[in-house]
């Protein structure tokens, strides 16, 4: 492409203008399509804080990054290619598996092998096809799921184990979720379903799949809305680090009681203003995340 350069003028400069406004360095009202002083300036930003040498012109390798930390997640089709996808979408790409679980390898906004494989676990345990290919399926089911993951981290693998690791945990421990009502009845079928999609031999199933009476070697996990009193040990639900250390205590407290049955408390039928189903899905996967790194 022909360098864009100070003075020239046209539709290619206010493209370049736009671009630049929408990444808050440069002012809306100097979008006029003439290449003055303040484009200049915020040209020469831009290169400094992408890697480039400040210049004085938009050549082609300027115009490409440009280009690309201005998409945003959704605004096209993501996979595994060579040279790698690069550019603001798939860092909010990295951050949203990151968020829930799924390791990607840094949010570096290079969409390389590490990203693929987080990728592909995200969408087993949707039960998406697992191509590895970001496209209208995920984006629908990561915009489905993004009050679990906007504004956070990425998960501390010291800290949370993660239900998209955990695929031995989910075979070794034989455990019955169950619900009373149709809200904690969905979270407890939705972490059986995350579960079996992580391991087709998880023996972590809700109440509703089973065809005869839990055996005594199960335990007994119990979403409710409120606690009983009746003895049985009862974890509060807050989103944070401490709940799967408190889920543990609750298991171990549990194995004298017979059955062995612990109950888990959410705090109402809705997550931060989400609908129900987002708010069931929230805290199916950050309740299965805790349960495996308490087991």
């Amino acid at each position: 492409m022909k360098a864009i350069r100070l003075g020239d003028t046209g539709v290619a400069v206010e493209d370049v203008q736009q671009r630049l406004a929408l990444l808050g360095r440069l002012p809306e009202s100097d979008v006029t399509g003439s290449f003055g002083e303040s484009t200049l300036a915020a040209v020469r930003s831009f290169c400094e804080d992408f890697g480039f040498d400040a210049q004085d012109h938009v050549d082609a390798a300027v115009w490409r990054m440009l280009v690309d930390a201005t998409y945003s997640l959704g605004d096209r089709t993501l996979y595994l290619r060579m040279p790698n996808f690069q550019g603001h979408d798939v860092e909010e790409l990295q951050q949203a598996l990151g968020a829930l679980g799924f390791l990607v390898g840094g949010e570096d906004g290079v969409f390389g092998a590490h990203t693929e494989d987080a990728l592909r676990k995200f969408q087993m345990n949707l039960g998406l096809p697992s191509d590895g290919i970001a496209g209208a399926y995920t984006f629908t089911a990561l915009r489905n799921l993004e009050h679990s993951w906007a504004g956070k981290g990425s998960l501390s693998q010291g800290t949370h184990l993660g239900f998209a690791r955990a695929a031995d945990v989910l075979e070794e421990h034989a455990i019955c979720l169950f619900g009373t009502t149709a809200f904690t009845r969905s979270v407890a079928s939705r972490m059986s379903n995350l579960a079996l999609a992580t391991n087709p031999s998880s023996r972590i199933v809700s109440a509703d799949t089973l065809s005869v009476e839990p055996d005594g070697s199960m335990v007994l996990v119990q979403i409710a809305m409120k606690a009983e009193g009746d003895g049985v040990p009862t974890v509060t639900y807050i989103d944070d680090d401490s709940l799967s250390v408190r889920l543990s205590g609750a298991l171990q407290s549990g194995k004298s009681s017979h059955p062995y049955r612990v109950r888990v408390v959410v705090p109402g039928e809705s997550w931060e203003g989400a609908g129900e189903d987002r708010s069931a899905q929230h805290f199916a996967i950050t309740l299965l995340d805790a349960l495996c790194a308490a087991l």
